[in-house]
Order: C-alpha cells, then structure tokens, then sequence
C-alpha cells in the first residue's frame, strides 16, 4: 500500500502552479477524509470520507473552521445532495478512553471511509498520520485548507458532531451541550463542577477544573 505525506509549507510546492490534488489525475476516484472532535472532553469523534464530482461548486468550500454555522450548514446539505459518496465515521467516548484519541481518531476515518459506496483509488486525508485504509492514501499536511475533498470532509464531519451534541443537549439538558460542543470551556467546567461529569465524558481527559478553583482562592482572598 502506497502512502505518503504531503506539506505545503513546503517552500518548493507551489499551490498556484498545479490543480488541486484533488484532480490529479483525471480518471482517478479520489476521496477526501477528515475528522472533528479531537479536543473536547466530550462526545464522540467524528469523520467523514467525501468523494466529490469534478463539477462541484468548489466556491462554497473552506475549512469548516473558518466557516458560520450557517454557511457550513449550507455547505453541508449541498455536500450530501451532489456528492458522488460520502460516509461518516463514529468514535464513542468509552472507545476513546480505551485506544486513546489518536488512534480514534484513525478508526473514526477507517469507519468513515468503510462507509463510501463507490470505492476511490486514492484518498487523501487531512493531517500527518493515515489510518488503516483499502488503496492508495496520501497525508496532507493542512489539507482542509487546500484540498477541496478534504475540506468537503472537513465540513462533513463538524456538522454532524455539532448536529449530534445538540441533539443529546436535548436529552441530557444540564451540561449545555448545544452551546460548547463538549470543548474545554470555562462553562464547561462549571458545569461539570455542579453536576458531576456528564455520561458522554471522555474520562480520559481531564476537566480544567483548576481555573474554577482558582477563581475560587481569588475570591475568598479578596472577601
């Protein structure tokens, strides 16, 4: 199995000099993976595997960090309705304290990519590590920012981890997950604080609870 990493912080690739890898090769099936959910201290880990026709409108396309809630809302249905494929991949939070968050991360992309239902020749996944994969697969290095495929997972794979945490707020009203998304917020921790840790916790990572309690120390000092 081929696989190799890609930088553009390359001083000798010049993205404006060649197509997107996306379309190196015209005949080549390619798909683009990537993750969302690395960092939270919640919830699931979540990728994505999207397989982009060659006339898709690539204008809607950014990292899905750098895009509104709304434009990659938008992005994401638009994504869906023309994609030649798409698959989505979920890691648990009890699988995540087990193999650890690298490695779910690399399952997350594996199950995602599982989930395609026309198999690419080549895929190109977001990031320096590659997960365990079928043909040809190539690491780009800030891949959501340059590669249209990727940048399509990318979108993916936030809206429907963000869609999901909102979902389970439903359930689970006290930790307001609608709001942070499971990321280690400030009021994230609070809330942790008040009501203990919620049944989607990574037990793995660690609550920041040390900014609560020094907030607690200042106050008292100062009363």
């Amino acid at each position: 199995m081929n696989r190799q990493t890609v930088s553009f912080n390359n001083p000798n690739f010049n993205l404006e000099s060649r197509r997107s890898l996306c379309y190196i090769e015209a005949m080549t099936i390619t798909a683009g993976i990537d993750e969302a959910g690395r960092g939270p201290l919640a919830g699931p880990v979540t990728a994505a595997a999207v397989i982009l026709p060659e006339d898709f409108d690539t204008s809607i396309l950014n990292d899905s960090k750098k895009l509104s809630e709304k434009k990659r809302t938008a992005a994401s249905e638009i994504i869906m309705e023309e994609a030649v494929s798409y698959g989505l991949g979920w890691v648990w939070p009890a699988e995540i304290d087990e193999i650890n968050i690298h490695n779910a991360s690399l399952l997350a992309m594996k199950r995602a990519a599982a989930q395609l239902t026309i198999k690419p020749e080549l895929y190109l996944v977001d990031g320096k590590f590659i997960p365990e994969l079928e043909c040809e697969a190539r690491a780009i290095i800030r891949g959501d920012a340059s590669e249209h495929c990727i940048m399509a997972a990318s979108i993916l794979a936030k809206t429907a981890r963000d869609r999901w945490m909102i979902r389970y707020s439903w359930l689970e009203p006290r930790w307001e997950f609608d709001k942070h998304k499971g990321y280690p917020t400030r009021r994230h921790a609070e809330l942790c604080w008040q009501h203990g840790l919620s049944p989607i916790q990574r037990k793995s990572f660690n609550v920041p609870y040390r900014f609560l309690e020094y907030n607690q120390a200042t106050s008292e000092s100062l009363s």
